[in-house]
């Protein structure tokens, strides 16, 4: 088969299937948009995220669990 005739194959069920044809346009639309803007969102929320900390100042937070912290350093119990 060449491509002319594939085309017109194709084409050819676009017409007859027009109902199918349209929901799955529809479908594709709808789940394209859907990606773009959950995209949106969390970039927009990260990008609020990353403003607040930013707005805390420069302060640093050290953050270490308990157990390994404390086996390297037993002189912070208290």
């Amino acid at each position: 088969m060449n491509l002319r005739s594939t085309f017109k194959i194709a084409f050819r069920a676009l017409r007859r299937n027009k109902m199918r044809s349209v929901l799955t346009a529809l479908g594709i639309i709808i789940g394209v948009g859907a990606v773009i803007a959950m995209v949106g969102i969390g970039n927009g929320a990260k990008a609020q995220v990353e403003a607040q900390i930013a707005s805390l100042g420069e302060n640093v937070i050290l953050i270490f669990s308990g157990q390994h912290y404390l086996e390297r350093h037993p002189h912070r119990l208290g």
